[in-house]
């Protein structure tokens, strides 16, 4: 088949598409649909492969780009991750290797704790590559936050005051590193024959550690303490920082509420205002 014409690709990435996997038979759109990103399962040469493809605004495609260059090592050496097949970072679209499996949120494997037993032991070797001392991070992501904060957002102008009065009052200090998922929870793992494999790597960026286990907080550990054991026993010594820890929670939170309310998710948008409740209320 020709890309030319598929939904959501530009004229770019659809020839280079056609060019990389010619006559390929597009099976199945695995896009979320709340952002201009296209995802495309396809058939060619009898390899199951997945295309993205960004949107003009993307910065996704990038960050995903670099990681399999750069981090996956790890992970695809043990088939825990795809491997990346093609990727023009300009024209924002790639192709990996199908993984099979199945999506872990949503299917009987999200409450058993072997899956974040291996999902701890699967991050920390993402961890463990490399790490450095970000003099800016504090005061970018402070910035970050309170950039949100000046959007339209549906959090109340009291609650909003006291994240103001909360952020100014936080230091600026240097901060370890590593190489980070960015999105680490169920809706990006699969699972095959028990075991845990790994998704979807738009996010991935050099930030603290903690970070990636603030999605996972805010719902898995949460409903069941068990869950957040097992994934520290496979991930090991836990990077949380209680006063870290809050300042990341918070902006995440505040992230979550405005970002949701942007692109219409109502459901993920009150999951982030009950996040500012929890973690001003753990202050």
């Amino acid at each position: 088949m020709s890309f030319d014409g598929v939904q959501g690709l530009s004229p770019r990435q659809a020839e280079l598409l056609g060019c990389w996997l010619p006559g390929a038979e597009v099976v199945a759109d695995h896009g979320w649909g709340l952002v201009a990103t296209t995802v495309l399962e396809v058939v060619h040469d009898g390899r199951r492969l997945i295309a993205k493809a960004g949107g003009e605004q993307d910065g996704h495609i990038a960050r995903e780009v670099r990681a399999h260059r750069s981090w996956t090592a790890p992970w695809t050496a043990r088939g825990r991750a795809p491997d990346l097949v093609h990727a023009d970072v300009d024209a924002k679209v790639l192709v990996t290797r199908y993984l099979p499996g199945r999506l872990v949120l949503g299917d009987p494997a999200a409450d058993d704790p072997d899956t974040y037993r291996q999902a701890g032991a699967l991050l920390a070797l993402l961890h463990g590559q490399l790490s450095r001392v970000d003099t800016e991070h504090e005061r970018r992501e402070n910035a970050r936050a309170l950039a949100w904060l000046d959007r339209p957002h549906r959090i109340e102008a009291a609650v909003e005051e006291q994240l103001r009065a909360e952020i100014a009052g936080w230091p600026d200090e240097p901060t370890t590193v590593v190489p980070t998922h960015g999105d680490w929870q169920p809706r990006n793992w699969l699972v095959d024959a028990g075991t845990v494999a790994v998704i979807d790597l738009g996010r991935a960026d050099l930030r603290p550690a903690m970070t990636d286990l603030t999605r996972l907080a805010a719902q898995d550990f949460l409903r069941d303490p068990a869950l957040e054991a097992a994934f520290l026993e496979g991930y090991g010594p836990d990077p949380r920082e209680p006063a870290a820890w809050f300042r990341t929670r918070l902006r995440e939170a505040v992230g979550t509420a405005c970002w949701s309310y942007a692109v219409g998710d109502e459901g993920f948008e009150a999951q982030g205002h009950r996040m500012v409740a929890e973690a001003l209320a753990s202050r």
